[in-house]
């Protein structure tokens, strides 16, 4: 399917999945996330200060879950990260992930992984 999208929506879609509807993996792209791409090229009016709110609010608000092997361990996704950790280091509170955030996107990152490929 990706072979068939635009360089410009293979961007968007990277940048939604990572910045905006984080989720554990970019391998899929659910109907909604497809609407809100789709709403973006065609330079539709969109809230987005209104869907991450939405989202962290949703993130917050669901149970724990423990990891099958360790249960001390939680097995699920951080949320936000990005946006999380730069809130904290810009109000000075130390910050020491355990987790590697996911790099910003680059030239680099968009040449690599959102140029139109060979089918």
């Amino acid at each position: 399917m990706r072979t068939s999208m635009t360089t410009l929506t293979q961007m968007w879609i990277m940048f939604l999945l990572s910045n905006v509807l984080p989720s554990d993996h970019n391998s899929d792209l659910p109907l909604p996330k497809c609407q809100l791409v789709y709403a973006i090229l065609t330079r539709m009016s969109v809230h987005m200060a209104q869907l991450i709110a939405d989202a962290i609010y949703l993130f917050a608000g669901m149970p724990p879950t423990r990891h099958p092997l360790d249960p001390d361990k939680s097995n699920r996704a951080l949320g936000f990260p990005a946006l999380i950790t730069g809130l904290c280091q810009s109000f000075g509170v130390p910050v020491t992930p355990t987790k590697v955030i996911r790099p910003p996107i680059t030239w680099a990152f968009i040449e690599k992984y959102c140029s139109p490929r060979q089918a």
